[in-house]
């Protein structure tokens, strides 16, 4: 039989569920923290793994994740763990490509991921595909300005974004991403250049960056459109805060968590709405902590 849709609702068909994991608190941690339907983070998850931080993460296969790259507290990586449907974190694979730290990742294709950006001392632009199997392939040659510290996300359903993050100064030009998984030129900026910013997709087709640093803590988000358009600073809610991550949830919101506001490391979230509002600071649950990565599975 087909699912009875109730009248005046629609089917949501994007991820459930989300996670948080690695990171640091001024030592390296493997720890992770799922994030309910409804938005609701969990306690730390013992860590598996390497310990490792500035990794970056995405989803793949429709309904599972992969933490990638990163580094390890004694050099670049280029490690991988898979997520299962059921939020599982598998152990280390061999990492395939250029190690490397500070980079980001999005969803492309319905089904499939990509890492893209980052540094191993130098500026990098290169990209790895990942498969709908979780396999990570070989460098794609870079295209678009080489940068670390920057952010990615889903939009159009297939697509994806990269944008913003440092090259010897705060930058916001973007990359849209195919739904065959190549990476476009450089997209004049939107909104104020920032770095170590946060991003996810909601609404099923659209995306948003959210947070960072540039010259000083920062709240305001930028909404993506369906077609990739990104626009203009929307007041930010919440703390002010950097090092962060984002992800969907509940098949159509997202959530921002973790990262420092200068001071400290802290574990608060912002949950996303399926209209792209964000809500005021929500208690943290989990170790306080940065430099950390999330994605959606299930």
């Amino acid at each position: 039989m087909f699912p009875i849709i109730p009248a005046n609702s629609a089917a949501v068909s994007g991820n459930q569920e989300g996670i948080f994991g690695y990171g640091t608190t001024g030592s390296n941690a493997s720890m992770t923290n799922l994030v309910s339907n409804a938005g609701v983070v969990a306690t730390d998850t013992a860590g598996v793994g390497s310990a490792r931080e500035r990794l970056a993460a995405c989803e793949y296969g429709g309904d599972k994740g992969i933490f990638g790259f990163g580094h390890d507290g004694g050099d670049y990586c280029s490690t991988t763990n898979l997520v299962t449907n059921a939020g599982v974190v598998g152990t280390d694979v061999t990492g395939v490509g250029t190690i490397r730290s500070e980079l980001a990742a999005c969803g492309y294709g319905e089904d499939k991921g990509i890492f893209g950006f980052g540094t191993n001392g130098s500026k990098l632009s290169m990209t790895n595909l990942v498969s709908n199997a979780g396999v990570v392939a070989t460098d794609v040659t870079g295209v678009g300005t080489a940068r670390s510290t920057l952010a990615a996300c889903g939009y159009g359903d297939d697509k994806g974004i990269f944008g913003y993050g440092w090259t010897a100064s705060a930058v916001s030009m973007t990359n849209l991403v195919s739904n065959a998984g190549v990476v476009a030129t450089d997209v004049t900026g939107v909104g104020t250049a920032r770095r170590m910013l946060a991003a996810c997709e909601y609404d099923e087709d659209k995306g948003i960056f959210g947070f960072g640093e540039s010259g000083g803590n920062l709240s305001m988000t930028n909404l993506v459109s369906n077609a990739g358009v990104v626009a203009t600073d929307t007041t930010g809610v919440g703390t002010t805060r950097y090092l962060l991550a984002a992800c969907e949830y509940g098949g159509d919101k997202g959530i921002f968590g973790y990262g420092t506001d200068g001071s400290i490391y802290v574990s608060m979230t912002n949950l996303v709405s399926n209209a792209g509002v964000v809500a005021t600071d929500v208690t943290g649950v989990g170790t306080d902590r940065g430099w950390l990565a999330a994605c959606s599975f299930n």
